[in-house]
């Protein structure tokens, strides 16, 4: 899927953006702002004006780190899956269905999840036995 330029170009600037906010730099300094607008807000009087602002701005930041977090980490999530999914095609003895499970419906991936934890039971189970 070939996407246009304008979106690739703001794929690129929310993973900067989270590069750049994910750092322990860019908590301390937006601590120190918070801090430094409250100590003038008190001493302003606490304006209706300057707060309803300050929320404003607030909430919009907040909105456009949710939306920057959640492309990434889906790109995140993406990139691992399809390395997932290699080494799934990779291994001759790899159960080929669990290739792209994320997709099927609800019945087959119930299906799948207590396969594999019968699956992985009974393997520790014929192991304990061993052991001893």
């Amino acid at each position: 899927m070939q996407l246009s330029p304008f979106h690739e170009n703001m794929s690129r600037v929310l993973q900067r953006l989270d590069a750049i906010t994910s750092r322990v730099s860019a908590t301390v300094v937006m601590v120190i702002v918070l801090l430094t607008f409250n100590v003038i807000l008190a001493v302003q009087g606490f304006p209706t004006s300057w707060q309803a602002a300050f929320a404003t701005i607030s909430n919009s930041v907040v909105l456009i780190f949710l939306f920057s977090f959640k492309h990434t980490e889906h790109r995140g999530l993406a990139a691992l899956q399809l390395k997932l999914d290699e080494v799934i095609r990779a291994i001759p003895t790899a159960d080929d269905h669990l290739v792209q499970i994320e997709r099927a419906d609800e019945n087959e991936f119930g299906a799948r999840e207590k396969e594999q934890i019968s699956v992985h039971q009974s393997l520790r189970g014929f192991r304990d036995d061993t052991e001893y």
